[in-house]
């Protein structure tokens, strides 16, 4: 994983775990405190140099502290986590299990460990955002929309074969963009985006 300045500074910020590489670091949620939870599924690419096979022991999410020193497992009983996004106050995660077709919920930890897992909903998702009212919006068949409370309240039909990513932007941030097979959207929203996407 790297980061790049906008002086275009490159820095290394996680090149594996334990001494092994990862399986392909996938979508981060940056926490308010600049600390970084990202998930680890393993998309084998044909471009890749590197041995195709997993040397990790499963799919996980990985957290950095915001002094980006310290790199540690946070889930080891997922089976291909892939979209995650957090709460703005920075006390609740949600990382979409795309190979199980289920979303959970955590609370969050000081420490950057989390606990209380819930399952939130039984759908996957591959990007993940949220608004300023706590929705949280799933991607895959269009776009599904859930309350905090894990109840579908919406779904966004798009004209393509899947979703992929998803956030909000544009200058007041009530646009919502969606990336699908072929082409890129947008909606204008009555809600709009909140913290880092």
């Amino acid at each position: 994983m790297w980061s790049i300045a906008p002086d275009k500074k490159v820095t290394v910020l996680v090149k594996d775990s334990g001494g092994k590489l990862l399986n392909g670091p996938n979508d981060l949620w940056i926490r308010p405190d600049g600390a970084i939870y990202f998930t680890d599924p393993l998309y084998k690419r044909p471009y890749w140099t590197r041995d195709p096979a997993m040397q990790q022991d499963g799919q996980h999410v990985y957290f950095i502290a915001a002094d980006r020193k310290n790199l540690k497992r946070v889930t080891a009983d997922l089976k291909q986590p892939n979209g995650i996004i957090g709460t703005p106050d920075g006390k609740t995660l949600y990382v979409a299990d795309i190979g199980a077709k289920r979303t959970f919920r955590y609370n969050i930890n000081p420490d950057g460990s989390l606990k209380d897992k819930k399952l939130f909903c039984e759908m996957g998702s591959d990007g993940m955002t949220i608004d300023n009212e706590g929705n949280v919006y799933l991607t895959g068949d269009g776009v599904s929309v859930f309350s905090s409370s894990g109840e579908k309240v919406a779904h966004i039909a798009v004209p393509e074969s899947w979703t992929a990513n998803i956030c909000f932007g544009g200058k007041d941030r009530h646009t919502l963009f969606i990336t699908a097979s072929k082409g890129i959207f947008g909606l204008q929203m009555r809600v709009k985006g909140v913290g880092s996407q």
